[in-house]
């Protein structure tokens, strides 16, 4: 399915920006959020995640620290940044642009935010 390949390359990085938004979180905390929240259709490894975290911090849109735990172990955690939060306003109103071009063909469905 290269389709549902490239699209996820498209929309893993704006997921990690607006999961970010909300608070810090480290890579496999990453992980879990994204599969959780997209019923799996975001599931990243490893080798998928940790190269688009170094993307968007190389791009200044998130930033990283280190933080010792109780235990001794250290773990990386992400922050988004100013200019993160600007990369994610513009790639929102792109897919937002994108999916009702897609209700207008009839490819999707509007879903309810009632429930």
């Amino acid at each position: 399915m290269e389709l549902k390949r490239e699209f996820i390359r498209g929309a893993g990085p704006v997921a990690v920006l607006q999961l970010l938004k909300r608070r810090d979180m480290y890579g496999y905390e990453l992980a879990e959020a994204l599969s959780q929240r997209s019923d799996g259709v975001l599931a990243l490894g490893q080798s998928t995640l940790y190269p688009m975290l170094y993307n968007l911090e190389a791009k200044r849109q998130v930033e990283s620290r280190w933080v010792e735990l109780p235990s001794g172990r250290r773990r990386r955690y992400y922050k988004l940044t100013d200019k993160g939060v600007q990369a994610l306003e513009q790639r929102r109103a792109e897919w937002q642009e994108l999916f009702q071009a897609m209700i207008g063909l009839g490819l999707v469905t509007p879903i309810s935010q009632e429930a």
